[in-house]
């Protein structure tokens, strides 16, 4: 399941850099996370980078996009070829 930033974003960018797949970007009025791009950090952390950092917790599951785990790590792969991930 990809995360999504709720209407209770602030855009503070805190979220952003601490993305390990490049997912977050700054949408017109708050930020956005690309579904495509998002493992929910699995490969690189153990829990999601960026509903930690997030003063306001607008990074959630998005629950029109329940994934597993195995799809969650295959996506991650495709997004970071020849590379090992940190975390399984």
């Amino acid at each position: 399941m990809a995360y999504v930033i709720t209407d209770e974003c602030i855009s503070c960018g805190a979220c952003e850099p601490e993305c390990p797949n490049m997912a977050i970007s700054s949408g017109s009025a708050i930020y956005i996370i690309d579904p495509l791009k998002c493992t929910e950090c699995v490969g690189s952390f153990t829990s999601s980078r960026c509903a930690e950092v997030c003063p306001v917790e607008a990074c959630v599951p998005d629950p029109d996009r329940r994934e597993g785990r195995s799809d969650l790590l295959a996506r991650w792969r495709a997004l970071h070829p020849g590379e090992t991930p940190a975390v399984t």
